[in-house]
């Protein structure tokens, strides 16, 4: 008997470089994500982080190398593409929800429009999302009438109802007061429980503690460490990782 062949990794990147102008962002940056498996980003300001979340589903273009979602290399534009950003659920720092649209309208919107769901079926759907995140009571609300931290967790169940097979977060927590980063830490942390894919930019230590499989530690456009969280927050091998936890974790 022939071993089945193993499933591609959820996302692969292979010799990807970014350059802005003449500023060279991503360097030869090699990545594997299997499926299921919860990786968080970290590195200091500049270091490429945001960059290469957003070239994973191709916000930013590259200039060389090769990424793959699921075995498939991704399409440079049209319908291939969206069918593609479809299945990579993105959250950001600032929540990008339509203003003008209802809570539930909102995490409704993409399923109906992309995937062509029912109008019916979205909303339930959707409000089952928002029972999720735990803001199912602020469904008919407008964005503008909820805090930073309903608003993002409105954005992460928007995310979610395209039943993605990756979720990217870039920085979800950096735009929020300190009191609401918990709430959205904690729906990320369920996730990650629940078996998501996930690639997480974030400079929240104790969520990388506690709920990444793999610590990625970025420093000038390079992945300068790779690791699991213990390793890397009690033994980082490298003096720019030891530089950074030195100054973050002093503070």
């Amino acid at each position: 008997m022939t071993a089945p062949t193993p499933a591609p990794p959820m996302i692969r990147m292979a010799g990807v470089d970014k350059f802005f102008g003449p500023l060279h962002v991503l360097k030869q940056v090699n990545l594997e994500v299997p499926k299921g498996q919860v990786v968080v980003v970290l590195g200091p300001s500049g270091s490429g982080k945001s960059t290469l979340c957003r070239t994973i589903n191709r916000l930013e273009p590259i200039n060389s190398g090769t990424i793959e979602v699921d075995g498939q290399p991704l399409p440079a534009e049209g319908k291939e593409l969206a069918r593609l950003r479809a299945d990579v659920g993105m959250v950001f720092q600032s929540f990008n929800l339509f203003a003008h649209k209802s809570i539930v309208d909102n995490v409704m919107l993409a399923p109906v429009k992309v995937r062509k769901t029912p109008s019916a079926q979205a909303r339930k759907t959707a409000m089952e999302l928002l029972e999720r995140v735990g803001i199912a009571n602020q469904a008919e609300k407008f964005p503008a009438q909820l805090s930073g931290g309903q608003q993002q967790r409105a954005a992460i169940a928007r995310a979610l109802a395209m039943k993605p097979k990756v979720m990217l977060f870039d920085e979800p927590t950096s735009a929020l007061d300190p009191e609401m980063v918990q709430e959205v830490l904690d729906v990320m942390t369920t996730l990650a429980r629940e078996g998501m894919t996930m690639l997480v930019v974030t400079h929240e230590m104790g969520f990388a503690r506690k709920a990444a499989d793999r610590v990625i530690f970025m420093a000038d456009g390079e992945v300068v460490e790779d690791s699991t969280p213990e390793d890397f927050f009690s033994a980082p091998k490298s003096n720019r990782a030891k530089d950074f936890l030195g100054k973050i974790l002093t503070h």
